[in-house]
């Protein structure tokens, strides 16, 4: 399977912000991921870094997490 799990960068940390990503789409101000279930999460920020040969985007954030 091709899908990633994304994390947040604060302070030098990685905290997981979803598992199994499957759409990580531009909206706004901020990122829409979606995971292979269907589950969506915002979160006001960029991307930071894509680890493709561990399946991990890193998002720096810019404001704060919504649903």
């Amino acid at each position: 399977m091709c899908e990633a799990n994304a994390y947040l960068l604060t302070n030098g940390s990685q905290t997981l912000l979803m598992e199994a990503v499957d759409k990580v789409e531009p909206e706004g101000d901020g990122i829409k991921l979606i995971s292979i279930f269907g589950d969506q999460k915002f979160i006001q920020g960029k991307i930071a870094s894509l680890s493709l040969v561990d399946h991990k985007i890193f998002i720096q954030e810019t404001g704060r997490p919504r649903k």
